[in-house]
């Protein structure tokens, strides 16, 4: 009995987290799937989980004197200093007051929601599903391990990255934005020689609009790698670790401690869960910086007055 309970709390085979598993349709045309389930089901989660927040961050009533504006729960206040530190350190620094308005509540959001759906990654439910006698299962493994999912969630970047950069230059800014500030004849130009110009401005603007593609591909390519990686690296080890223990000290003893071992490189793994939802975040704010419309104020206040 302590053989399969250990397997199963140390995760003994994580590379079935990373697999999806099609619940209705065929595997050409999946009507149905596990990760599409566990996506869901991490969508609410966060919804709950932030509402949850929210009303433990919010200030209570005047008749709790000054401890109505002290953040109420452990988890609360965990999650309060994250959103406040993303905000102040990260976010605000990059994309300015202005920037981090419009843009923290969607940015939080990718945050929070990739977090949940690695964390949940990291559950064994796939495991616990089987060691009940269950031939399916319908929710368990890393969403986010899923090239299909990654993609989606770097369209949404992609999606207010450019609405970002139209917002703050029009579309005849944006479209000279992608110029990198070379002459276009017609649009830019002051004299008829910029002409020669045109065939370097075109391959510039090519050159852009590729940059716009890879881009959100790198996000998605990503966070998909590394949650598989991880996965399969954690497989890996407890598969030869195991092995190896097993013929050395017998199975029992060679199970005990090779879980002990593996839940070393799970701690590693919890630490990439939150690492990979911080980037997917933060070059998402990276990238929403390029289309920010510089303002010279500061030059401004630094002319002397007439």
């Amino acid at each position: 009995m302590l053989t399969p309970l250990l397997l199963t709390a140390a995760e003994y085979d994580p590379k079935s987290h990373v697999l999806d598993v099609v619940l209705s349709g065929t595997p050409e045309v999946p009507v149905l799937t596990m990760h599409m389930v566990t996506l869901t089901v991490s969508a609410v989660l966060t919804v709950l989980v932030m509402v949850y927040v929210a009303s433990k961050v919010a200030t209570g009533p005047a008749s709790e004197g000054n401890d109505r504006f002290v953040t109420r729960g452990r988890l609360s206040q965990f999650v309060e200093s994250m959103i406040c530190w993303l905000r102040d350190e990260m976010i605000e620094p990059v994309l300015g007051e202005r920037g981090t308005k419009r843009w923290l509540p969607l940015l939080l959001t990718l945050f929070f929601f990739i977090l949940i759906n690695n964390l949940i990654g990291l559950i064994p439910l796939v495991d616990m599903q089987h060691l009940a006698g269950s031939h399916t299962t319908p929710i368990g493994g890393t969403a986010t391990g899923n090239l299909a999912i990654t993609l989606g969630l770097a369209l949404v970047s992609f999606v207010i990255i450019h609405v970002h950069g139209i917002k703050e230059s029009g579309v005849g800014g944006w479209i000279m934005h992608n110029f990198a500030g070379l002459p276009v004849f017609g649009l830019n130009s002051k004299s008829i020689a910029d002409l020669g110009l045109l065939p370097i401005s075109i391959a510039v603007f090519l050159i852009e609009l590729l940059g716009h593609l890879i881009k959100p591909a790198a996000l998605a390519i990503r966070l998909f790698a590394n949650m598989v990686a991880g996965h399969t690296v954690m497989a890996a080890l407890f598969g030869l670790g195991l092995g190896v223990l097993r013929d050395l000290t017998g199975p029992e003893v060679g199970t005990v401690i090779g879980s002990f071992a593996g839940f070393a490189f799970y701690f590693l793994e919890l630490f990439v869960a939150f690492l990979q939802a911080f980037i997917f975040m933060f070059l998402t704010v990276v990238f929403l910086s390029l289309f920010n419309h510089h303002d010279h104020e500061h030059d401004h206040e630094a002319a002397p007055a007439h």
